[in-house]
C-alpha cells in the first residue's frame, strides 16, 4: 500500500497531466460533431478490425452451416424466379417484394452479433466505401435483421431488431393490417407487434412481413409468424408475439438494402410538411 502511495506522490504531476488531457479530449469530442464523428469512425475501424479477425476463425468452424444456408437460399431464389417468369412484366414492376429497382442490395458479413443485451447491435464489414450509410435496412434470405445506424469507411453498426429502441412498420401478410414491431428485451426469438386494431382477423401461425410504408424496407420482406396474441387493457389493439424466421443468435451473412430514391422521397416529404 505504501508503495502505491509513494508512486502516486512521485508521478503526481504526470498523472494529473494525463487526467486533464483525457478530460479535454473527452469534452472536445462531446461538444463538436466533427470531432465526435471522427472519433466514432476511428473506434469503429479499430474494433471492426479485431472483430473481423475473430470472426474469420469462427466462420471456419461454421462453413457447413453457412453452405446449407446458401443451398436453401438458392432454392428460394429459384422458386421466386419461377414465380416471376409466370407473371407479366407490368405485374413484376409493380411488386416491390420482387426486389426490383429502385432497391440496390449490398452483401456483407457479420463480424459481431449481440443478442443477450437489452439494446443489441450488429457490426458488419461494409461501410462508406461500399456506399453504406445510416438508415439502410439489413436482411437475410430468411427475414429482417435491423437498420444501419452508423458507418465508418470499412464497417457499419446496425441496430438489431433485438433492441428496445428499434421500431419497424410491418403488417399481417393476409390482411394488410399494419402495426409496429418492437422488442421487450426478453426472448431473442420472439418480438412484439403492437397497434394492430381488434377488427383485424389474427390467427396463430399468420405470416408477418414488412408493409412498405417506410422508405427503408420494401414491401413483403419476411419477418416471422404469430406465436400468440391478446387484446390490450383497453380492448382496442392486439398485443402479438411474433416468432422470428431468423435465428438472431446465429447470423453469418446479410444484405444491406439501399433505396436509390430515398433522398428524393425525403425531399418531397419535407416540402409537403412545410
Amino acid at each position: 500500500m505504501q508503495q502505491i502511495v509513494n508512486f502516486l506522490i512521485k508521478y503526481k504531476n504526470t498523472l494529473l497531466f494525463l487526467l486533464l488531457l483525457f478530460l479535454s479530449v473527452f469534452f472536445t469530442v462531446q461538444s463538436h460533431s466533427y470531432h465526435k464523428s471522427k472519433f466514432i469512425n476511428s473506434a469503429n475501424f479499430l474494433t471492426g478490425g479485431v472483430y473481423n479477425w475473430v470472426n474469420d476463425i469462427d466462420e471456419y468452424f461454421n462453413l457447413k452451416e453457412y453452405n446449407n444456408r446458401l443451398v436453401e437460399e438458392n432454392k428460394y431464389l429459384r422458386s421466386r424466379l419461377g414465380e416471376l417468369n409466370a407473371k407479366n412484366l407490368d405485374t413484376i414492376y409493380q411488386d416491390t417484394s420482387s426486389f426490383d429497382n429502385p432497391y440496390k442490395f449490398i452483401s456483407a458479413k457479420v463480424i459481431r452479433n449481440q443478442f443477450s443485451n437489452i439494446d443489441n447491435y450488429i457490426l458488419v464489414n461494409k461501410g462508406e466505401r461500399d456506399s453504406v450509410h445510416n438508415d439502410l435496412g439489413v436482411i437475410t434470405s430468411r427475414g429482417i435483421v435491423g437498420i444501419v445506424e452508423e458507418s465508418s469507411n470499412n464497417f457499419s453498426r446496425v441496430i438489431s431488431i433485438l433492441n428496445t429502441n428499434s421500431s419497424i412498420s410491418v403488417q399481417l401478410k393476409n390482411t394488410n393490417h399494419f402495426g409496429s414491431l418492437l422488442w421487450n428485451g426478453k426472448d431473442p426469438n420472439i418480438v412484439q407487434l403492437e397497434e394492430v386494431p381488434r377488427l383485424a382477423p389474427v390467427h396463430k401461425g399468420d405470416t408477418i412481413t414488412t408493409d412498405g410504408r417506410s422508405y427503408i424496407f420494401p414491401k413483403g420482406i419476411p419477418v416471422g409468424v404469430v406465436n400468440d396474441f391478446e387484446l390490450d387493457v383497453n380492448q382496442s389493439y392486439y398485443k402479438i408475439n411474433v416468432r422470428l424466421f431468423n435465428d438472431m443468435t446465429n447470423i453469418g451473412y446479410v444484405y444491406i438494402i439501399d433505396n436509390q430514391n430515398l433522398d428524393e422521397l425525403k425531399s418531397l416529404e419535407k416540402e409537403e410538411n412545410e
